[in-house]
């Protein structure tokens, strides 16, 4: 697997929006599977936080514009693999602002991943 952490995300910062975020995750949820999803929600939640400092911020709208775009490393209806790209850059995005992400966060993400999943994800992503 490639290092995604080395992985250039700031120009894909514009594609980032709410409602961009939300259509992604509806239409590829199942075909992404729970860890993607997870990751993901944890940007989200911590996007959303006041608390969360400008630079995690910039780094957070970076991975999840990745995550929307619809042209990256591999692209994403490419079956098996195609969301492998998108998870190291969430899972490197994650570690990156890994302060930033509360108990709160966490619960609300495995909460909502159980409520389209099931506890099986649950399992898989602890």
């Amino acid at each position: 697997m490639s290092d995604y952490s080395k992985v250039d995300t700031s120009k894909y910062e514009k594609d980032y929006s709410e409602s961009s975020f939300w259509e992604k995750v509806r239409k590829f949820a199942a075909k992404a599977g729970g860890k993607v999803i997870y990751n993901a929600l944890l940007l989200y939640y911590a996007l959303q936080s006041p608390d969360t400092p400008a630079w995690a911020k910039s780094v957070i709208l970076g991975a999840l514009g990745y995550f929307i775009a619809p042209i990256d490393i591999i692209p994403d209806v490419t079956p098996a693999v195609g969301f492998v790209d998108d998870l190291g850059v969430l899972i490197a995005a994650v570690a990156t602002v890994a302060v930033c992400i509360t108990p709160e966060m966490k619960s609300r993400a495995k909460k909502q991943l159980k409520d389209w999943f099931g506890d099986t994800e649950i399992a898989k992503i602890e």
